[in-house]
């Protein structure tokens, strides 16, 4: 139902306006509305020609899109495969893992190897932890290979939200890993995996020269069954 005080007309003159700001406050009201009508009123500034206001509301299809999963799949994957600019490809990512789209790895992937832009790769990779699809796995051991740093880390945080076994063996290089911040997103990633096979690993990494690994390693330790 919507909320009193709410005026759906003047919403909708607020999304046609011709004037970005105006859209993308109409953008803001609309989670004001049922999530139906906002999810509809919504989906044509995905298309805008204004990159804010395309931002805008894919980042809230995140929010709306249970209302109908396959038109909102198919709004975020025109946005992920074709859009112009990276913070909307981006958010189109991060939309897709937000709604839980269990069909959305094909595209994520697709993604992944189209483009050279890191900060995309990072966003696919991130967003494919909370995605919660173990064939994801593949994907993730590919881009802990990739030259950039926080791609890597992106790519352990997500192994680790996956809790699938098969990924300690491309894990355990890492508690060697030069940079600790890495080192430190793998002892949290050990941890939420939690099988028998990584309390070695978490031994060592309990001894680690940086003093946040070697408490985080403690703290996975702590919760392993024994």
């Amino acid at each position: 139902m919507e909320n009193v005080g709410v005026d759906p007309a003047a919403i909708q003159e607020l999304i046609t306006s011709e004037d970005v700001g105006d859209r993308l406050r109409g953008i803001n009201q609309l989670r004001s509305l049922d999530p139906q009508d906002a999810f509809r009123l919504i989906q044509p500034l995905s298309q805008d020609e204004n990159s804010r206001v395309r931002y805008a509301a894919v980042s809230q299809i995140a929010s709306l899109g249970h209302t109908n999963l396959n038109q909102a799949h198919d709004l975020l994957r025109d946005r992920l495969l074709h859009d112009s600019e990276t913070d909307v490809r981006a958010a189109a990512a991060d939309a897709m893992a937000a709604l839980q789209v269990p069909f959305a790895l094909e595209d994520l992937e697709t993604a992944y190897h189209s483009t050279n832009d890191w900060l995309l790769q990072f966003s696919i990779i991130a967003a494919l932890g909370a995605l919660g699809n173990p064939a994801a796995v593949g994907l993730l051991t590919e881009a802990l290979k990739s030259p950039q740093e926080l791609v890597k880390l992106a790519a352990i945080g997500s192994l680790g939200e996956l809790k699938q076994p098969e990924s300690i063996e491309y894990l355990r290089p890492f508690v060697a890993y030069p940079d600790w911040q890495v080192r430190h997103r793998l002892a949290i990633a050990l941890g939420q995996i939690g099988t028998p096979e990584v309390r070695p690993l978490l031994e060592q990494l309990a001894t680690d020269s940086a003093a946040a690994v070697a408490e985080a390693a403690r703290a996975s330790l702590a919760h392993l069954a024994p």
